[in-house]
């Protein structure tokens, strides 16, 4: 009996469920709340509930594996630390491609002689004295670093160059673009190297304080983490590679939806704290999407499960409209701290509310609060009125956002420090809205009250308020993540039949078909939409909302068994998988280069070059699926070669590329 422990650890939720793998039989599951400022803590409960139900020795788990959303949600809501990138052999337009300079924001970034032409070739010799004065720069300023190189995937000389560099004079974390793909596209590999560097430290607090609980419970089995594509990494090496986490645990709750619910063809929809992962198995698997997966607005070039997210969740800011005569209100993306859930383990905000409400006066901050998130102190990279804030947060403690900020500029301040990751934020959600009109009490029922009582009572420009009572409110709140789940479900069905992202919000009509304030208002057309597909909803909340979004959507809906733990189960489940791809390109007659890993080597023909690529495709595979902690390993190989038919008869060598898949079960004691 191969006993696996699955651990998925989300914005809100750390589920743990207990697999005998080979009978593929879930023996125990268990739920804990999520402690952002001490994942350990939350780790550690979960785990303890999931061993006591268990009720065996903890030696007889041979494997424990860990899905997570937090890379995921640290995308969408844009939180990371403070990273430098530096562009080799690019110039200044580069920034402006791929989304680049939204990506970078306010980090700094630097373009640095060298880089490499389209056949691996030398463009210009690299800049090693810009790259000392640089690394001598930040060393104190920043995280980590992002580096690309152009063309770096025909040569990544350079890269490797700079990469010991900046790690010798700074021993900082430096992530190179080659090593998270071999695709073409310098600037979407920079975004991709951008997002990995920022993530890097979220991955290793949540890993260490794994291996920290594992310790404490007496676990000495393997841990793995799951990737973006469902398939396992040890977690030593997830540590260089944080990106491929990102969809980590939307594709562990489809594998967790495949077991549990058993369907052939159903679009799953996996609703957390956060956001909302939407994706469509057939014949019980799902699509890989090769070209990189899209998160929160950015297309990267992680491999991964084909799945939508969108910054919809339980725990969704509500944010209120107080400027236009209107009204109305917006969730999401950002997360934050239901007020329902702060109140068990900050008993004093139900105090600090009730003074809020004696005040004559609305406050736009009322019913906001902050905690500090900074175990090792306030980092040396803070702008100064950003370490000002810090030092009075972590001074503070738990408090409300009026008291440490005042003004729009100190304001601006704590939104920077929530984006960085170092202040979390506590304010109402749709998790308060349920236990305001009482169809969920799981948390304080008093605090979500008094919280609905402070948002309704806010006026917007035309001197209204928001709403006339808190019930009110909360079924504002309720038929927004409704009506903007069901629009999201609608997008992601007809994305992939073929038709462009996010199709709705182009359409009025589709737009407004799931509102039923514009519905009573227009009554001359009315539309309905059908999901011609069974709807398997997954997530702790989704047996409260997703009934009246399968209604929307007039579809049927499966709430399997144990679905509030998909990820865990899922990820108790998976295997490991490494992908390979080597291209081989012809820059001279009669000369082939192989472009692999440590820089090109040539051949004299095309069928020497095939089969040299796939001799090193197969064996650099089978490297990395061991790395990643394999044992038993199988390739599988796949070529493409391109090829154009010329009118004197002959064709005309393009390209061609070589995909090794190594897969194998991971490595258990």
């Amino acid at each position: 009996m191969s006993l696996v422990i699955g651990l998925d650890t989300g914005g809100t939720y750390t589920d743990a469920a207990l697999l005998n793998v080979d009978q593929g039989d879930v023996l125990a599951t268990s739920k804990a709340l999520t402690t952002h400022d001490d994942l350990s803590i939350g780790l550690g409960n979960a785990i303890a509930k999931v061993l006591k139900a268990y009720n065996g020795k903890a030696d007889n788990i041979s494997l424990v594996s860990l899905s997570t959303t937090l890379a995921t949600n640290a995308v969408v809501e844009g939180v990371g630390g403070r990273i430098g990138l530096l562009m080799i052999g690019f110039d200044d337009a580069a920034l402006q491609r791929a989304d680049l300079a939204r990506a970078i924001g306010r980090d700094p970034f630097y373009f640095i002689d060298g880089g490499h032409k389209p056949d691996g070739s030398i463009q210009l010799p690299l800049d090693i004295a810009s790259l000392e004065t640089i690394a001598n720069k930040l060393k104190s300023e920043v995280s980590a670093f992002a580096v690309a190189g152009h063309f770096a995937t025909r040569n990544p000389l350079h890269e490797t160059q700079a990469c010991n560099i900046l790690r010798d004079i700074t021993h900082l974390p430096v992530t190179c673009s080659h090593e998270l793909s071999s695709s073409l596209g310098g600037p979407r590999r920079a975004l991709t190297a951008v997002l990995n560097a920022r993530l890097i430290s979220i991955l290793e607090r949540l890993i260490t304080a794994t291996q920290c609980i594992m310790t404490q419970q007496g676990l000495t089995c393997p841990l793995m983490v799951v990737k973006g594509d469902g398939s396992l990494l040890q977690a030593d090496f997830a540590l260089s590679r944080p990106v491929e986490t990102i969809l980590s645990g939307p594709a562990a709750s489809l594998s967790g939806a495949a077991f549990l619910a058993g369907a052939k063809s159903a679009l799953v929809a996996d609703i957390g704290g956060t956001t909302t992962d939407i994706a469509f198995l057939k014949n019980g698997t799902h699509r890989l999407k090769k070209d990189g997966a899209v998160v929160g607005g950015w297309q990267t070039m992680v491999e991964a499960a084909e799945i939508r997210t969108c910054g919809i969740g339980g725990d969704s800011e509500v944010t209120l409209n107080l400027r236009g005569r209107s009204g109305g209100l917006t969730l999401g993306p950002r997360r934050v701290v239901p007020l329902s859930l702060s109140a068990i383990r900050w008993p004093i905000i139900k105090d600090y509310l009730a003074s809020q409400l004696a005040l004559p006066v609305a406050n736009t901050t009322d019913a906001q609060f902050v905690f500090p998130i900074m175990p090792n102190g306030v980092p040396k990279w803070l702008t100064r009125s950003e370490s000002r804030i810090a030092k009075k947060a972590i001074s503070n403690g738990f408090s409300p956002v009026g008291k440490i900020a005042s003004t729009q500029l100190t304001l601006g301040s704590v939104g920077r420090l929530v984006s960085r990751g170092l202040l979390g934020i506590c304010g109402f959600t749709p998790t308060d809205a349920t236990h305001v009109i009482g169809s969920f009490k799981e948390f304080d029922s008093e605090a979500a009250m008094l919280g609905a009582k402070l948002l309704a009572r806010q006026r917007n420009g035309a001197g209204e308020v928001i709403a006339d009572t808190p019930n009110m409110l909360a079924e504002m709140i309720l038929n927004e993540l409704h009506r903007s789940s069901s629009l999201a479900l609608v997008d992601a069905a007809m994305a992939h039949e073929g038709s462009s992202e996010k199709i709705s919000l182009n359409n009025p009509i589709l737009a407004n078909a799931f509102d039923e304030e514009a519905s009573n208002i227009c009554r001359l057309v009315s539309v309905g939409v059908t999901l011609n597909t069974n709807l398997i909803a997954l997530g702790a909340s989704a047996a409260t909302h997703y009934p009246q979004i399968a209604k929307n959507l007039a579809t049927n809906l499966i709430v399997p068994d144990n679905a509030n733990v998909a990820g865990a189960v899922g990820a108790a489940a998976g295997s490991v998988q490494q992908r390979v791809l080597i291209s081989i390109t012809q820059p001279y007659k009669s000369k082939f280069r192989i472009h692999l890993p440590d820089g090109p080597i040539d051949r004299a023909s095309l069928e020497e070059a095939l089969a040299t690529s796939r001799i090193a495709a197969t064996e650099l595979a089978k490297e990395r699926a061991q790395n990643a902690g394999a044992i038993t390993v199988d390739v599988k190989l796949d070529e493409e070669i391109k090829l154009v038919a010329l009118s004197t008869g002959e064709n005309l060598f393009i390209e061609a590329v070589i995909y090794a898949t190594a897969q194998g079960h991971a490595s258990r004691r």
